[in-house]
């Protein structure tokens, strides 16, 4: 299949698409890359949002070796956003999120904070990571690929959106398969929703090392518990989102899932079912069967009125993720490059 017939199918427009408005960038920062912003509210109407960064001097692909997760805090999901510091990094030790914590969602449930991320270690590499600090894109490059194998996804929880926040268990929360399997590589982008049969249902980004010569093919699968902190057991018909039957290059990842008016929805990035650049709405009545996707939003030249900026992943939103209040999406936040410095921040978009 060509790239021409890969991309040329008809765009479905959801509702949701029709509701969003543009707001802003939040979050820029002269000394860091912003990513993967999760707002969520506390009890007294303020938003909390709990991010990735990592120095500048790392570049953007830092974002594996030496992220860790900020808080900032505003009165409105617009901002502005007094930025509060780190609230959860690797310790640099030999555990298994040991160098990068990435990919932070945020959730109140039972009266209390889970927060769900994707952790990397470089425990096992040759190199410190203030000498991959030094390295060029060359060098980087093998120890890039080897710290996205080290990619697995774990869980910390709070009783305060103030913290402290406490890793859960010694192990990933959703590890890798065994060998041959869809996720025998790689668990990441977690998202999370508590079922309606009452268990709590983690939902994860599978990368397995069959389809890695090709460029790889990222799907979702999900995994459920019937305690918060697990442990979780991944479900026998994974992966539950694929699109690999299409083409070996269509896929997906980055997805948000949430429970509205008795049917679950997933928010996630298009890599390849109508192009890069977009987002994808699928929609379930169970949570396991979803829906032909319809084009969540478009790329960011259709809501922002930016300058081209030369830079790797420019145009598109990526990570989405929701603010929800009473139980309906009421702003949209992603990870946007570019921005004042350069570099990346977040964006922020309303639902009407």
């Amino acid at each position: 299949m060509s790239e021409k017939e890969l991309f040329n199918r008809e765009e479905k427009i959801s509702e949701f698409a029709g509701k969003l408005s543009p707001v802003g960038r939040i979050l820029e920062d002269p000394d860091y890359n912003v990513w993967c912003c999760s707002p969520i509210y506390d009890d007294q109407g303020r938003v909390h949002v709990f991010y990735s960064k990592w120095l500048n001097a790392y570049d953007h692909l830092g974002w594996v070796a030496a992220c860790e997760v900020g808080h900032a805090v505003a009165d409105s999901p617009e901002g502005p956003y007094t930025d509060l510091g780190t609230v959860l990094k690797g310790e640099r030790d030999d555990s298994w999120d040991s160098w990068s914590i990435h990919n932070p969602t945020v959730y109140k449930v039972d009266g209390r904070y889970v927060m769900l991320y994707m952790g990397s270690s470089g425990a096992a590499l040759d190199v410190s990571l203030d000498e991959i600090m030094e390295m060029d894109s060359d060098e980087y490059a093998p120890y890039f690929q080897a710290l996205v194998e080290t990619k697995r996804v774990g869980m910390a929880v709070a009783n305060s959106l103030d913290g402290p926040w406490e890793r859960v268990g010694d192990q990933p929360m959703v590890d890798v398969g065994a060998p041959g399997s869809w996720d025998d590589m790689v668990t990441s982008n977690p998202a999370f929703v508590q079922h309606e049969d009452g268990r709590y249902w983690l939902y994860y980004k599978g990368w397995d090392y069959a389809t890695l010569p090709t460029g790889g093919n990222r799907r979702y699968g999900v995994a459920m518990a019937d305690n918060l902190t697990g442990p979780y057991t991944k479900f026998e018909g994974n992966p539950i989102v694929d699109y690999s039957l299409i083409d070996i290059r269509v896929q997906c990842e980055d997805g948000y899932v949430w429970r509205e008016d008795g049917q679950y929805h997933m928010i996630l990035r298009d890599m390849g079912f109508y192009n890069h650049e977009y987002g994808l709405i699928i929609h379930s009545d169970d949570g396991i069967s979803w829906s032909e996707p319809e084009i969540a939003y478009k790329e960011a030249v259709h809501y922002f009125d930016e300058a081209p900026n030369g830079l790797d992943r420019e145009g598109r939103f990526e990570r989405p993720q929701l603010l929800i209040k009473d139980g309906k999406p009421e702003y949209l936040f992603c990870a946007f490059r570019g921005g004042k410095y350069n570099t990346s921040s977040a964006v922020v978009l309303k639902i009407d």
